[in-house]
């Protein structure tokens, strides 16, 4: 796929002020700091599309970026980790549940892992919540450049080692490099194939 154009839409504190244009949205999703932004401004190539911020927890608010006038990216709330109050975190997951499991226009939720760690247990239960109820979704391992070859393969071979102790079949898996960037021409073929097949407007 090629991205001819990738510019910032909206950012929404609650999901009716999401954009109601009927455009199909591909989100990303992580814990505070797996390099969300990173990723995206790989996917567009454009750098600054996405903050890139060294505090966790920047992300506050569902943004939207509209991508070749055709699809969102959208550009969701970290979990874990984010030095806020706890009325806010409350909000954050209201926030990120609501979108995640309400909003019809979100065609596929990308989940990012930092492929560096052992299996966390946020990322496990919000997996398997994703599973139960039924949101399409892929892994996608971040920061592969910071480990070698085998290093990744042995990460990743952990990782569906965990999942398969509750899943019968795998979601799809990505493993990314921003710095390399590693993964961006699989995972814009992923969208457009997912676009070829998806009806012309959501609803």
């Amino acid at each position: 796929m090629h991205i001819s154009s990738a510019r910032f839409r909206c950012s929404s504190t609650k999901l009716s002020q999401c954009p109601g244009d009927g455009k199909w949205e591909f989100a990303f999703i992580g814990r505070s700091n797996v390099g969300k932004s990173s990723l995206i401004n790989l996917l567009t190539d454009t750098p600054a599309l996405a903050k890139v911020s060294s505090t966790p927890g920047k992300t506050k608010l569902i943004n939207h970026f509209l991508i070749n006038d055709r699809w969102y990216i959208v550009d969701l709330p970290g979990y874990g980790y984010a030095r806020v109050s706890k009325a806010q975190r409350r909000d954050f997951s209201q926030l990120i549940t609501d979108y995640v499991f309400r909003r019809e226009a979100m065609y596929f939720l990308f989940v990012l892992i930092d492929v560096r760690l052992e299996p966390q247990k946020i990322d496990l239960e919000f997996i398997d919540l994703l599973g139960q109820h039924g949101v399409p979704f892929g892994l996608v391992f971040t920061k592969c450049d910071k480990l070698s070859s085998n290093q990744v393969e042995s990460s990743v071979a952990r990782y569906k080692r965990t999942l398969r102790q509750h899943w019968e079949e795998l979601p799809p898996i990505w493993c990314t490099s921003s710095e390399k960037r590693r993964g961006r021409e699989e995972l814009l073929d992923f969208i457009e194939n997912c676009l070829k097949e998806a009806p012309s407007e959501q609803g």
